[in-house]
């Protein structure tokens, strides 16, 4: 199963591929010019592992707190991404994680099943 997370929201653009419990990552500046071409960097971060969006079997997005422009950007291209090629995505906040020890981004997919974040439901925090 591949797993992809994005996290615009916050100082850096943030993806990460998990597939068979192995994960891989990458960054990018948080500016404007990416965060329009935020879908050509995610099918570039994928074509970097032979993969493509149609590969991808689950999405996590991080909904905010953190930058208005990298929410709505995400939050956009996620809800297109699944419209489109019908892969479910769970909208976290760390919010959501306070208390847990084990918080980083390879857990997220733990923590969302753990603390029965919904499927497809987005309520963006937009708070800067």
């Amino acid at each position: 199963m591949n797993k992809l997370i994005i996290d615009a929201a916050k100082d850096n653009i943030f993806f990460m591929i998990i597939s068979d419990n192995i994960a891989y990552s990458v960054t990018h500046e948080n500016s404007k010019i990416n965060y329009e071409k935020l879908i050509i960097l995610v099918t570039e971060f994928l074509n970097g592992y032979n993969l493509k969006i149609s590969d991808i079997n689950l999405m996590y997005i991080n909904r905010g707190p953190g930058s208005f422009a990298g929410i709505r950007n995400s939050l956009s291209m996620i809800k297109a991404i699944h419209m489109i090629n019908k892969i479910d995505y769970y909208s976290f906040s760390f919010q959501d994680f306070k208390g847990e020890r084990d918080l980083n981004y390879k857990n997220i997919p733990n923590l969302c099943e753990k603390r029965k974040i919904e499927k497809n439901l987005i309520n963006p925090i937009y708070l800067g």
